[in-house]
């Protein structure tokens, strides 16, 4: 039998993707909104596809507010496009 390989939406793009090929991110139990590089934080997860461009298009359609249900400010979305921009390096 094949190994189901896990699938998540892009909050950006809408896309159905493997997880592998995608960024989390990750409202903690505190309350803090961050990158989840391992994928394995504690804490409500959304996932983006690697590119900037989702996360704009996510910031466009309030995608992490709806997974997260709670308002975002642009300053946390400054915060995970210099964590994005540091990844692509």
């Amino acid at each position: 039998m094949n190994k189901k390989i896990p699938l998540r939406q892009c909050v950006g793009c809408m896309e159905m993707k493997e997880k592998k090929s995608m960024m989390r991110v990750l409202k903690t139990p505190e309350g803090d909104i961050v990158l989840d590089t391992t994928g394995k934080k504690n804490g409500r997860g959304a996932y983006l596809c690697q590119s900037m461009e989702c996360l704009k298009k996510a910031q466009k359609n309030k995608g992490l507010e709806r997974s997260f249900k709670m308002g975002l400010s642009n300053e946390i979305y400054a915060g995970l496009e210099k964590e994005f921009t540091e990844l692509d390096a």
